[in-house]
């Protein structure tokens, strides 16, 4: 008898490496530099898991050409990649829990919005991506969470059906386009508490990071709620 595929899906800034924290300096120094003083937390959850140029748009209008953007979101990037290279480091138990994964037949598969630059700093930085099957990254999708596109692709190059996926988010709008794939999530409470994630019907775990996670009972939990 042949089973289905499996799949865990991780995102990775605030996921795989507790970063977040440097993100949102990044962004903040981005946007006092334009004059604009923001809310570090409100901005947080209103933007972790979107993509650069939508940011952008979002706080400074869509005025700016595409070559614009490109160098606009240099500039961000190379301020938060200074900020968080000495502190480049995976949340604790990752290693274990993908040995696991992968010893028992998982396929892995990473979903993010970052841009293929700091795929290159953080994966291979810490030698990574021999771990995994695939990366989707903001560069092979249109749209950022909570669109689910970057899941639904991860889990076609997994070969996994989106029932069989789960997705390891910290973020709301991670979560929510994990529901919309018809996807379960585990929260990493690396940047925000569980309270935060309390409305998800599709959460099946929070957890501190992976130590206290068992691939066998992430997948003995229920499936994912209907996509409403």
């Amino acid at each position: 008898m042949t089973f289905p595929q499996r799949a865990f899906i991780f995102d990775m800034d605030g996921t795989i490496v507790d970063n977040m924290a440097f993100h949102t300096e990044s962004w903040m120094t981005f946007f006092q530099r334009r004059g604009h003083v923001l809310d570090a937390d409100d901005f947080f959850l209103s933007t972790a898991g979107r993509q650069g140029h939508e940011i952008i748009r979002s706080y400074l209008g869509d005025v700016f050409s595409p070559a614009e953007h490109v160098a606009l979101m240099a500039e961000k990037e190379s301020v938060y990649r200074e900020l968080y290279a000495p502190h480049l480091a995976t949340v604790a138990g990752f290693d274990a829990l993908v040995k696991a994964a992968r010893g028992d037949g998982v396929a892995l598969v990473v979903g993010t919005a970052a841009p293929n630059e700091n795929i290159v700093f953080t994966l291979d930085g810490l030698d990574l991506r021999r771990h995994f099957d695939a990366v989707v990254g903001a560069a092979d999708v249109q749209r950022g969470k909570p669109h689910p596109d970057v899941f639904l692709m991860a889990a076609e190059r997994a070969g996994a059906l989106p029932e069989n996926c789960i997705v390891f988010e910290d973020a709301p709008l991670g979560v929510e386009a994990a529901r919309r794939a018809g996807m379960r999530a585990v929260v990493l409470s690396t940047t925000l508490p569980a309270e935060a994630f309390a409305h998800f019907d599709n959460v099946i775990c929070v957890a501190r990071d992976f130590r206290e996670l068992s691939v066998e009972a992430l997948f003995a939990s229920g499936p994912a709620a209907p996509i409403i």
